[in-house]
């Protein structure tokens, strides 16, 4: 990273320690930020091509909610899981493992592709007293309104898979092709905000651990969406969405409460599919309030 973050000094404030752990046979890393001893604790989930660092703006504005927070497999400094695909089931079954070896009984947030991930892992029967999608995948990617880029998208990530090795890596890393990603997702006017957003994404976007498991990943998120989960997932649940989100557009935010048992929906304005970049403080504040313990007990 080499742009100052904007949330730099509220994040600083916050402890954190870096940890490993053997889940599904491989080595998960994972941060967990605050208090070990806090009230509250979030198991955060980020998006696909990410990893743990594009949830910290969030993170800077939960101070005293200890927060747990893995890179997915084969992104971040969590290699690809040996010998299997890396499908949908196969990132749910990893985070039911992960969820009750590090934080059981915890609430359980998911960003973006890891809005998809937590329904179906709560709807296979991961116990979590609370569920957070921000960003959530509600309808079928290839329908949104940015529908026609994400069948080029489809076309780049297999075109990267079949390539000869070289090139199709130096393709999926192509820094030009991710700051086109980046500004396409950008809603911020604020120069500084976006210049930071860019940066986080030519620093962290191309950290996968191999091209097989980015096209696995591109397919899983592609091929699925919360919607299929809703019916099953009894516990409250808390929707964090975007007005101008291009991947999942807010009518249909607002159909996907529906299909929930109990969910609430929290709209941010004047935002797309970064609230996690540009309206953090927002998003953290919904949280806060979701999660806050009833009593003077721990969770």
């Amino acid at each position: 990273m080499t742009v100052a973050s904007p949330y730099a000094a509220a994040l600083a404030r916050i402890p954190v320690a870096r940890r490993d752990v053997t889940i599904a046979g491989g080595i998960t890393a994972y941060w967990e930020y605050g208090d070990p001893h806090a009230a509250a604790t979030l198991i955060m989930v980020h998006g696909y091509r990410g990893d743990h660092h594009g949830l910290e703006p969030v993170v800077a504005f939960l101070d005293g909610i200890r927060i747990i927070s893995p890179d997915l497999p084969g992104f971040g400094e969590t290699p690809p899981l040996a010998g299997v695909e890396h499908t949908l089931r196969t990132y749910a079954d990893w985070l039911t493992a992960f969820a009750t070896a590090i934080a059981p009984g915890a609430d359980i947030l998911g960003h973006s592709f890891g809005s998809i991930v937590v329904a179906a892992a709560v709807a296979g029967g991961l116990e979590a007293p609370r569920v957070i999608l921000v960003n959530p995948i509600g309808a079928p990617a290839l329908e949104g309104p940015r529908g026609i880029l994400t069948r080029l998208a489809v076309f780049y990530y297999w075109a990267g898979a079949r390539l000869p090795k070289r090139l199709g890596d130096a393709l999926l890393r192509n820094r030009l092709i991710v700051r086109v990603m980046s500004v396409s997702m950008a809603k911020t006017q604020d120069k500084r905000l976006r210049t930071f957003i860019h940066d986080q994404h030519d620093t962290y976007f191309s950290r996968f651990g191999d091209r097989d498991v980015l096209h696995q990943g591109f397919v899983a998120s592609v091929s699925n969406d919360v919607r299929a989960f809703a019916s099953q997932i009894a516990q409250p649940v808390l929707l964090i969405a975007a007005e101008k989100d291009d991947i999942t557009p807010i009518e249909a935010e607002r159909h996907l409460r529906t299909l929930f048992p109990q969910a609430e929906l929290v709209e941010i304005a004047g935002v797309g599919h970064l609230i996690h970049y540009e309206k953090p403080r927002e998003a953290a504040e919904a949280i806060r309030r979701f999660v806050a313990p009833a009593g003077g007990g721990t969770r």
